[in-house]
């Protein structure tokens, strides 16, 4: 099948190689290279400019005469250029043919401008996500999720979430397990739903500057399974527990507590993606007591229970099974906060 990745000028060049990667290599595992054709379309140059000093040499443009698609996906553009007519009078015309098409960052602003979105649930990178929402009002936006399906279109945060956006086409074309041998042969941490945070308790203890602080969050993450009451944490660090609430916000924009919670959920997913171990284990390892607690925890921040989540996204080596499920609710959590950290548009 065709995938066809529409890239504008200066496009964000891991939106183009991560997901070739992730087809180019399942086409491999699957020893039949034409499961997967991928091409590289440009708005109208032979050569497109992508971040990193990177350069791609095009396999089509806009203007030559159409091809059949399988799958459309529009790479992102960092710098948020003009939107140009003819790519959108482009898109209008060969999204309607294609089987399913998406988007990989800012490549959501193409399809919206071009009135592909419209009633569709949808998400992009955190930090582009204020001027999406102000050019586009009339979209719903999750501005949290890593990728998003609905329908025929799937839109994602970008960087690396156009590779979780990649390795769900193949999951969806050709089964979980090669999805799995995918992600394995190219060293990721794990295969991520769609539907989890952009933001995690482990990525969110990576921002602060203070060492005391740091300190807590290593101490947070290596007891999870303990009460962890914020004036014993405190302690540990030499810290009054006033002060220490309040430098701990201050530098990651959420309190103890919300870190806490977040940390044991991300601990239980992993648990309930990677092993076999009973529910109350699994709740009583990281801290939430019992499985009762632990459930209320999914349901506020996944949308999903333990068991449903466990179903979904369980392993097959550790005896899960494959199954389709409503898509995944975007985790709703505190750490949203740091979307007001510094980092870069993917």
């Amino acid at each position: 099948m065709r995938i066809v990745i529409l890239a504008p000028p200066g496009v964000q060049s891991l939106d183009i190689v991560g997901p070739a990667e992730v087809f180019w290599e399942a086409a491999r595992r699957l020893g039949d290279m034409s499961k997967y054709d991928i091409q590289i379309m440009s708005t109208g140059a032979a050569s497109i400019g992508g971040t990193g000093q990177l350069r791609f040499l095009a396999d089509r443009t806009i203007f030559d005469p159409d091809e059949p698609i399988d799958t459309l996906l529009v790479a992102g553009d960092p710098s948020f250029q003009e939107v140009d007519q003819e790519v959108i009078d482009w898109l209008r015309r060969r999204v309607p043919t294609v089987r399913r098409y998406g988007s990989i960052c800012t490549g959501v602003f193409l399809l919206a401008a071009a009135g592909l979105l419209d009633g569709k649930r949808i998400t992009t990178h955190w930090e582009c996500a204020p001027k999406f929402s102000k050019d586009f009002p009339h979209i719903q936006l999750d501005a949290d999720a890593i990728f998003l399906r609905d329908g025929a279109l799937i839109t994602a945060a970008g960087v690396t979430a156009g590779i979780d956006l990649a390795l769900s086409l193949v999951e969806e074309d050709y089964g979980r397990e090669v999805a799995l041998i995918v992600a394995r042969y190219m060293v990721m941490f794990m295969k991520r739903p769609g539907g989890q945070s952009q933001f995690s308790a482990h990525l969110v203890g990576q921002m602060s500057e203070t060492t005391l602080i740091q300190k807590a969050q290593e101490y947070i993450l290596s007891h999870l399974g303990s009460s962890l009451a914020i004036d014993t944490i405190a302690q540990q660090v030499g810290m009054s527990t006033r002060n220490f609430g309040r430098v701990f916000r201050q530098e990651l924009g959420i309190t103890p507590v919300d870190f806490i919670a977040a940390a044991r959920t991300d601990a239980a997913r992993r648990l309930l993606e990677d092993t076999n171990q009973p529910l109350q284990r699994i709740a009583t390892s990281c801290g939430f007591g019992d499985v009762s607690a632990m459930r209320r925890a999914f349901a506020k921040t996944i949308g999903v229970s333990p068991n449903e989540y466990r179903l979904r996204f369980q392993n097959n080596q550790t005896g899960g099974r494959s199954r389709t499920l409503p898509p995944v609710l975007a985790m709703q959590t505190a750490l949203k906060a740091m979307a007001h950290a510094e980092s870069g548009p993917a």
